[in-house]
């Protein structure tokens, strides 16, 4: 498990941390993930959710909340810092010019294909852009567009896997299809930005991610040619995880049948722990909201049976009678609450073990 670099950004350990809205991944966790070596994430979809004024100025509670998660987390770590941002969301271009004015180390980007990411760079900018893809035509289609139109190249790609947690993209019919599973998706995205890396002599580091849970899982990924693992659901069971104790519980409780396949009110596909909330909304049951602003551009609001912003703030706080959890496949596998640095310990014993049994030598993890 060797350090990889992300263009100037050195990351001790290849291993980064998922961003999980709504406030499931904000300073918190971001900065323990990022104390250990690795890339720690803050989700900015509905990021402003605590703020007073976040249903009557949902803008700039948003953006004031972003500043401050960062800010937060700059005070808690020096480690490698990212946000994400859903192209989907109806404030995206906010976030990302935030997000690089407060000189975050790297913007992930994905729900969507963000053609124009590069242009809220500015001539000075050190922050890092990586598309979140699900196919190499996808990589290849946003690298291309990025450097025929800004002259810039991805500094990283990641690969999602059908098997990961939230919004999926992916078609609900493709989502067993062996054709589109990780193990096939990562030497696509390989070799679809072979052409570039070659041409313009720039590294783009693979981050493999959507079902990685354990130390096996990483090895792996790299087996496939993957620089680096993307990992989520592994980490909600921690003390540092943003998200409330009955949320984590929610995840303890699992088994596997629960995890399920919703039909989000945004359009995609999303996989969540199935609860009361969903078997109500599955019985046809409506759940009352208002609108304020369509936080994100896909959704049906005028006509879906309850606000999906509205649950996940909700499972977030504890109140789970009135949200659910978005969850990887994986997530029934959690059952413990531990730290963030117990479970990176847990995660390279289970990669060295893995490699010995593969007949290698074990890798040396360095220090943070």
């Amino acid at each position: 498990m060797k350090p990889i670099n992300i263009g100037d950004l050195k990351i001790k350990l290849p291993l980064v941390q998922g961003g999980m809205g709504v406030g499931i991944s904000l300073a918190g966790l971001a900065s323990a993930v990022a104390n250990e070596g690795g890339v720690g994430t803050i989700a900015t979809a509905g990021i402003g959710m605590n703020e007073p004024d976040f249903a009557t100025n949902y803008l700039e509670a948003n953006l004031r909340a972003l500043r401050k998660e960062i800010r937060k987390a700059r005070t808690m770590t020096k480690g490698v810092l990212g946000v994400n941002i859903m192209v989907a969301l109806s404030n995206y271009a906010d976030l990302a010019k935030t997000s690089v004015e407060e000189e975050i180390d790297i913007i992930f980007s994905g729900a969507g294909l963000p053609f124009d990411l590069p242009r809220f760079l500015t001539p000075d900018s050190k922050t890092k852009l990586v598309p979140i893809v699900s196919s190499g035509r996808a990589a290849a289609i946003i690298a291309k567009k990025w450097f025929d139109k800004y002259n810039y190249l991805p500094d990283a790609v990641v690969v999602e896997g059908p098997l990961a947690g939230g919004h999926l993209g992916f078609k609900p019919e493709h989502l067993d299809d062996p054709k589109y599973s990780l193990k096939n998706l990562i030497p696509e995205v390989i070799e679809a930005l072979k052409p570039f890396v070659e041409k313009h002599k720039k590294p783009i580091p693979v981050i493999a991610g959507g079902g990685i849970y354990t130390g096996q899982d990483i090895r792996e990924a790299f087996d496939l040619g993957a620089d680096a693992v993307q990992m989520g659901t592994r980490f909600v069971t921690t003390n540092e995880c943003d998200a409330s104790e009955i949320f984590k519980q929610a995840y303890l409780d699992s088994k596997k049948e629960d995890v399920v396949i919703i039909k989000s009110p945004v359009g995609m596909p999303g996989r969540a722990i199935r609860n009361q909330f969903l078997d109500d909304v599955v019985k046809g049951e409506k759940k009352p909201f208002k609108c304020p602003h369509q936080c994100i551009v896909t959704c049906d609001f005028k006509n879906t049976p309850y606000c999906i912003a509205l649950a996940l703030i909700n499972a977030q706080q504890g109140l789970m009678k009135d949200g659910f959890a978005f969850a990887g496949a994986n997530a029934f596998r959690n059952n413990c609450i531990i730290s963030v640095k117990e479970t990176i310990q847990a995660i390279i014993r289970e990669f060295n073990e893995s490699v010995s049994l593969a007949g290698a030598q074990p890798a040396v993890v360095p220090s943070a």
